[in-house]
This record gives structure tokens, C-alpha cells and sequence, in this order.
């Protein structure tokens, strides 16, 4: 089948066959190149055009935008950080990096964007690991208090066995320890063991 060529409004002069080259209807992206077969009068099917692509090199891709191709940044399967608050997206779209991300991963969660880096903000990382030192203390305490309940009601009633009275007393001690913590010493807390 002789091959074609369009006329200035872009129909086949003639019926042949001609290289077209086709594109992602949403994307744009150029998905690759067919020879149609066009009676003469018709145009170029849909998401087609006659012009060939520029070839992309590594980490672009040719998308067909306004009429023409364009060579733009391909990102997909790669992760930023958006820089107001550290959080993570996938890039799944052609083009360049989204505004306001980084591909530098932060270090922490309590890292803050200076501009050109990740920088930790020590007084929100201590602040964090205080309160968390602080919530450990209280789970330590009423762990110590569940198991040590029955025995003090005992020791009221004066029906602790010797048994349990130790028990109860080595608890207690135990209890006193971790309310000595200084948890503005957080993270750096060698909390005692219960028995």
C-alpha cells in the first residue's frame, strides 16, 4: 500500500497508509507508533498526530501538549517530602517535582525545611521525648498499683501473708524508684525493671 502524505488541513491526499504517532489521551504521553491505513479526505485518528516525538533521554518523557510535543521530567516511581511538613508522596504523573517538595528525606520527624536542608528542631524532639518519658511513668505507676492492690487491702486488714508482704514492700520501692525519674532527662532514661 503506497504511502501518504496530509494536506494543509491535515486529511489524506490520497488513500495510503501513513506513520502516525500516538499519545495518552489524559497524559498526553506518547504510548508508541502504528501505520494506518487513510481513505482519502480523512484525517489522523484520535490521540494520533503525524509528527514523530523528539526522542527522550533517561528521566524524560515526550508528551503531546497544544499541538505539539514536548520533552518534560519523568519523576514517577520516585518519593519527595514536602518541605511545610516532612510527609511523603509518591510521584505518579510526568512532569516536574511538585512545589514545595524535596527528594532529601528528613532525618527525624521533628525536622523543619530551612530552605536548603533538613534541619532537626532539638527543643520539639525533647519536648516530644519528656511527654513520652512522662506517659511511660504513669503506665509504670499504675502497672505497680494493679498488681500491689489486693496486697494493701490485706495489709489494712492485717491479713497479709509474710509472703505477700515482701512482695508488696519490694513493689513499693519499685513504685518510689521510677517516681524519682527525672523525665526532663528524657531520652537518655534507664528506667528501673519490676519484678
Amino acid at each position: 500500500m503506497a504511502k501518504i502524505t496530509l494536506d494543509k488541513n491535515g486529511l489524506a491526499k490520497a488513500a495510503g497508509t501513513l506513520t502516525v504517532y500516538n499519545f495518552d489521551n489524559l497524559t498526553g504521553e506518547f504510548t508508541g507508533a502504528t501505520d494506518e491505513y487513510l481513505p482519502q479526505g480523512v484525517g489522523v485518528p484520535a490521540c494520533a498526530c503525524s509528527s514523530a516525538p523528539p526522542s527522550a533521554e533517561t528521566g524524560f518523557v515526550s508528551i503531546y501538549r497544544d499541538g505539539g510535543w514536548q520533552t518534560v521530567a519523568d519523576h514517577r516511581g520516585e518519593t519527595v517530602y514536602f518541605t511545610a511538613d516532612g510527609s511523603a508522596t509518591a510521584i505518579t504523573a510526568p512532569g516536574n517535582y511538585p512545589a514545595g517538595t524535596t527528594t532529601q528525606v528528613p532525618a527525624t520527624a521533628f525536622d523543619k525545611w530551612d530552605g536548603e536542608k533538613w534541619v532537626t528542631d532539638g527543643d520539639a524532639q525533647q519536648a516530644a521525648a519528656v511527654s513520652e518519658a512522662e506517659a511511660e511513668k504513669a503506665a509504670r505507676i499504675s502497672e505497680a498499683n494493679s498488681t500491689t492492690q489486693a496486697w494493701q487491702t490485706q495489709l489494712r486488714l492485717d491479713i497479709i501473708t509474710d509472703a505477700d508482704k515482701a512482695s508488696l514492700t519490694a513493689w513499693m520501692k519499685y513504685v518510689q524508684e521510677v517516681q524519682a525519674i527525672n523525665t526532663d532527662s528524657a531520652p537518655d532514661i534507664c528506667w528501673p525493671q519490676p519484678l
